[in-house]
């Protein structure tokens, strides 16, 4: 998948033609999901989120209609990932997947943002460069974070 973010339910989407975005929902199964650390969050979209598959199904003024209000439909996806297939029978979308509408053509409707939100768990923080972290946030100190704190419970002081 060459370091490309899948892309989940609450993606942004824009069309070439429009002028707002709108937001993708997973409509076609209940099953897969991603983003947290624990995969529970949000339903991975695939090539078989089609029709009418954003919140609004609109994006703003169609340039292709002389500035009428848009319909969003998606009548195919392209630019999915080949080698994994979900329950649905779909393949999942990548953050550089296009999609085909009616009026607009092939690969007018992009993805704006993936929808994924990056949690960071304690093994990002040991893995992190401790200078890195310092200068990013120089009012915490790094090993505070990644040191099991040393406990004085049981030993007797005279």
């Amino acid at each position: 998948m060459a370091e490309k973010h899948l892309v989940v339910d609450g993606a942004m989407c824009m069309c070439n033609y429009g002028t707002s975005p709108d937001t993708l929902k997973v409509k076609t199964h209940k099953r897969e999901y991603a983003n947290d650390k624990d995969g529970s969050t949000k339903y991975i979209a695939s090539n078989k989120d089609i029709g009418q598959t954003f919140q609004k199904n609109c994006f703003g003024s169609c340039s292709m209609q002389r500035n009428k209000p848009c319909n969003a439909v998606v009548t195919e996806w392209k630019g999915f990932y080949e080698h994994t297939t979900l329950t649905n029978g779909g393949k999942i979308l990548l953050e550089d997947s296009k999609a085909t509408c009616p009026i607009g053509g092939t690969g007018c409707i992009k993805i704006v943002k993936h929808g994924q939100i990056a949690e960071p768990g304690s093994q990002n923080f040991k893995s992190a460069e401790p200078k890195v972290s310092k200068t990013l946030n120089p009012a915490v100190d790094p090993r505070e974070l990644t040191e099991e704190p040393i406990s004085i419970e049981g030993i007797i002081f005279e």
